[in-house]
């Protein structure tokens, strides 16, 4: 069966398949929690009148949501552009 399959299956672009969306599942889940993270310790801290760091999360959160907006944009103009 597996020479059957090796005609009709190209392995080396299914394994770059799996690779870029294993990285990218990964990496927009990693960043949506930064931003999660970076949102809740700012107004937390915000509260306790730590506004340096509150600031530094605050940052921490916008960059992390600009990653997954970015992810995002790029994954629709690949998908649009094939």
């Amino acid at each position: 069966m597996v020479p059957f399959a090796s005609q009709l299956v190209d392995w080396a672009a299914l394994g770059k398949v799996v690779a870029a969306s294993l990285v990218a599942g990964i990496g927009v889940t990693g960043a949506f929690s930064l931003a999660i993270l970076g949102t809740t310790r700012s107004v937390e801290m915000r509260r306790a009148r730590r506004s340096v760091e509150a600031s530094a999360f605050a940052v921490l959160g916008v960059l992390a949501a600009a990653l997954c907006v970015g992810a995002v944009v790029v994954g629709i103009i690949v998908m649009s552009s094939k």
